[in-house]
């Protein structure tokens, strides 16, 4: 069963009922899933199109190299020069994105303990940075020219950070310091 699927049919209904709305339609879903990466200004075009090409691995979509819109002498960039690359996922590419990251990418991380609370927005939405792309398995770690890092935004239709969270935690998201990983209390002392 696909993270969609899984989402349709017991997710939702599940979230609708612990988040207490009586109209399925209020229920939050994800809208879009965001994955930049951006370039220092004196990476070289072969690195630059070996880092495209490999967030286009990753997420089965072909990115959109973004420029400068201004020049800039203190940071070396000039009008026009790409400076990063970035991919809209919508529909069953940005789910399929999600359970990989979730389940292949996350747990790979060096001592990976959860990912932060501390990125929502205040409007439901949540980002998260990764610091390395072989994280990914689609990656192979000794084809790598650069180490880059990236960051990824979950947009959701939730309207408060708890629902958003909440979301998130049912579709498998591993939270650091969660309710359930903390030491109970017993009572000797």
């Amino acid at each position: 069963m696909t993270l969609y699927e899984q989402f349709r049919k017991e997710i939702a209904p599940a979230l609708q009922k612990a988040l207490g709305l009586s109209n399925p339609m209020e229920t939050p879903r994800l809208v879009k899933i965001v994955v930049n990466m951006g370039f220092d200004a004196a990476t070289d075009k072969d690195v630059l199109k070996a880092l495209v090409q490999d967030l286009a691995m990753l997420t089965g979509q072909k990115p959109i190299v973004t420029k400068a819109r201004k020049s800039i002498s203190n940071f070396k960039v000039r009008q026009g020069m790409p400076i990063g690359a970035k991919v809209t996922l919508r529909g069953s590419r940005m789910y399929d994105f999600l359970e990989r990251l979730i389940h292949l990418a996350l747990p790979r991380i060096r001592d990976f303990r959860g990912v932060s609370a501390h990125g929502f927005d205040g409007r439901g939405n949540y980002s998260l940075g990764l610091t390395d792309q072989t994280i990914f398995p689609e990656i192979d770690p000794d084809s790598v020219k650069q180490i880059q890092g990236m960051n990824v935004t979950i947009v959701t239709t939730a309207k408060t950070d708890e629902a958003c969270r909440r979301l998130l935690e049912m579709l498998g998201m591993p939270f650091a310091g969660t309710r359930a990983s903390k030491p109970q209390e017993t009572g000797v002392g």
